[in-house]
């Protein structure tokens, strides 16, 4: 098939690898010249996905026409912070019942919807199937055997992400929950940053336990009140992404949440970052929504004042610890 991948991050470009690897002919958009100069001048894409040399069948373009042309399934891979804008560019370029496939992680910081609903109605498009569970893209880049969930409330829809993602080295399950696979995807790197601050303060292993345990009800909390499957958040897009976004040396979250937990400034800390790391953005909309839904989200709100209330690491951690008793 030919398969149009709308972003160049590193995500986007370890999922262009895979695909070529299963001989698709993928045609990679990026969104600066200079960029894919650099990717297409050292055969490496030096921003985002450095150290990983990369096949010379896949091709990388700026122009969004040419970056769709004949393309039988579109993949979106842009940060959550940035889709709005980059469908915009893209109206009306994609056939309105095409397979179209997004890898986003997170909720648009302007509506509060989930990414898929966005790129779905600014793109005109009948549906759009979501991929997401613990997958870097530094191991899926390296043939690291990985584990995710493609989801469609058409039964078809995730079928045909299935078959089209599924390797010997990449395992596809299907789900009919996108709202749940969606949203475990985007607070899990709240809570990310949660353990990374912990982390940052020095402490051990209990402490990075119960913020992973007690961030997975969270997580689950929130998502059964927009709608999602409780056993959603038991799966690989749930708890699986949770514990590799929490625990991972490859997770920019946990990153940030270390950092915060050293002392330094979070504005300090991002403007640093060449990648983004969406629980910061994410933070503030989860905030928001669990307290508009009536959801108890402690960690999450913890990690919002860390990152916009200047609150410190050790008042959060005195703010979760003497919170009321209650049962589990």
């Amino acid at each position: 098939m030919k398969i149009s991948i709308i972003g160049d991050g590193g995500w986007g470009t370890a999922i262009g690898m895979l695909l070529d690897s299963y001989g698709h002919q993928v045609t990679m958009w990026c969104p600066f010249e200079e960029n894919r100069e650099l990717i297409v001048a050292n055969g490496e894409n030096t921003l985002f996905l450095p150290g990983v040399k990369l096949p010379q069948t896949m091709r990388w373009v700026t122009d969004p026409a040419e970056a769709v042309q004949g393309a039988q399934a579109f993949v979106l891979a842009s940060p959550s912070k940035f889709l709005n804008r980059v469908c915009q560019r893209f109206v009306g370029l994609i056939p309105r019942n095409a397979l179209v496939v997004s890898l986003v992680k997170g909720i648009c910081e302007q509506s509060h919807r989930r990414m898929s609903e966005t790129a779905q109605e600014i793109l005109g498009l009948d549906g759009i199937a979501v991929l997401s569970g613990p997958s870097h893209a530094e191991e899926v880049a390296r043939g690291i055997p990985t584990a995710v969930t493609a989801a469609s409330t058409c039964e078809q829809r995730a079928l045909q992400s299935q078959k089209l993602f599924n390797g010997a080295l990449f395992r596809v399950y299907t789900s009919d929950d996108p709202i749940g696979v969606e949203l475990g995807g985007a607070v899990k790197n709240v809570i990310a940053i949660a353990v990374g601050a912990a982390d940052g303060l020095g402490f051990g292993d209990n402490t990075r336990a119960a913020l992973i345990t007690r961030g997975l009800a969270e997580v689950t909390r929130f998502g059964l009140a927009m709608g999602a499957k409780a056993e959603t958040f038991a799966g690989l897009s749930g708890v699986g992404d949770l514990i590799v976004t929490c625990t991972s040396r490859h997770s920019r979250n946990h990153t940030v949440g270390e950092r915060l937990g050293k002392g330094e400034p979070v504005q300090e800390i991002l403007g640093s970052m060449k990648m983004v790391a969406e629980g910061v953005g994410n933070a503030a909309v989860i905030h928001t929504l669990g307290l508009e839904q009536g959801v108890e989200m402690p960690i999450v709100d913890e990690v919002y004042k860390l990152c916009y209330e200047a609150y410190s690491p050790l008042e959060a951690v005195r703010s979760l610890m003497s919170r009321d008793m209650k049962s589990e």
